[in-house]
């Protein structure tokens, strides 16, 4: 998949939203293009789910780098898919849509697009995941977390590889969505802890905080990617408390704006989520949580992808200021 926008034409959207939008002044949303991005504010990372912030969970990486230039934005929870495409990862028939096998739940049997991942893992030339690395450190883009998806179907060892490519990657954690079984986050629970990588399980609206709290005690590596608009939309209560009490297990919140009553995604500022409380909460008590933009919003006709997500970056930077 490749990006739609040059860096001219993303200088054209972004300098004709301004009067009308009031976004970003022209130097703030261009500066990726004369030096490194820079999007941590008063000690808080803002970051960005990539690819998926984009519009799919495939994208080359140095597209994904050059977006996130060109946003200023300088830490990511970056998706396995564009890792492994980089390392010739080859097309999968019948594959997902997600690049993920069809049989991603525990206890299913693996069908053949499973088998053949799970070889051509078994050889996969892991020595240039530190080009990758070195591609997104060159580009001034922290790669913080790896999301993983089909973590609770893989084997003992698609796990090392998984959580060895995370650290390779210089990753802190590995986010993937919670399982409804506890033993599940036992045995993944238990790499998390011999790798040192935090397990960081993401939720949604039906996700509570007793969910969570549960998984923790099945290792020391096991945490959260707290959503805190799911998590609102949930009515799961405030995610500020959530976060006071469990901070120590959250890698990174995800960013997003939803209504409660299970209502839908708004724009930053339209709906019921605490966003500036919860940046402010992070920076006040000097927390290492990435503040990690995840772009779901319908985009509206008169605007573009790219110059809502400069918007949803440039709110997160005024309420940090």
């Amino acid at each position: 998949m490749t990006t739609p926008y040059t860096r001219r034409d993303f200088a054209k959207f972004a300098l004709a939203a301004i009067p009308a939008a009031g976004l970003l002044s022209a130097p703030s949303a261009l500066r990726a293009a004369t030096g490194k991005p820079n999007s941590k504010v008063n000690g808080v990372m803002i970051g960005l789910n990539v690819p998926y912030s984009f519009g799919g969970r495939t994208m080359p990486g140095d597209e994904i780098l050059k977006n996130c230039r060109e946003l200023n934005v300088s830490g990511v929870e970056l998706r396995m898919q564009p890792v492994e495409a980089f390392l010739g990862l080859p097309a999968i028939v019948g594959a997902t849509k997600a690049g993920t096998p069809k049989a991603a739940k525990t206890g299913d049997a693996p069908d053949n697009n499973t088998m053949k991942l799970r070889e051509w893992r078994r050889t996969a030339p892991l020595a240039r995941v530190a080009d990758f690395r070195r591609m997104f450190d060159d580009g001034g883009v922290a790669i913080e977390i790896l999301k993983v998806d089909g973590i609770f179907a893989m084997t003992p060892e698609e796990l090392d590889y998984s959580f060895t490519i995370a650290k390779t990657l210089g990753a802190r954690a590995i986010s993937t969505e919670i399982s409804k079984k506890d033993e599940d986050h036992q045995r993944v629970g238990q790499f998390a802890d011999k790798h040192r990588i935090l397990l960081a399980l993401h939720g949604h609206a039906t996700t509570t905080g007793a969910d969570y709290e549960r998984a923790y005690a099945h290792g020391k590596f096991v945490g959260s990617n707290l959503d805190i608009g799911h998590y609102v939309a949930g009515d799961n209560g405030s995610p500020v408390d959530f976060i006071k009490k469990n901070h120590a297990r959250i890698s990174h919140v995800h960013i997003k704006d939803r209504k409660k009553g299970n209502g839908p995604n708004t724009p930053f500022g339209e709906g019921d989520t605490p966003i500036k409380d919860v940046l402010r909460l992070i920076r006040d008590n000097k927390w290492a949580i990435q503040a990690t933009i995840e772009f779901e919003y319908k985009v509206p006709e008169t605007s573009t992808r790219m110059a809502e997500i400069a918007r949803a970056v440039k709110y997160c930077r005024d309420a940090l200021a």
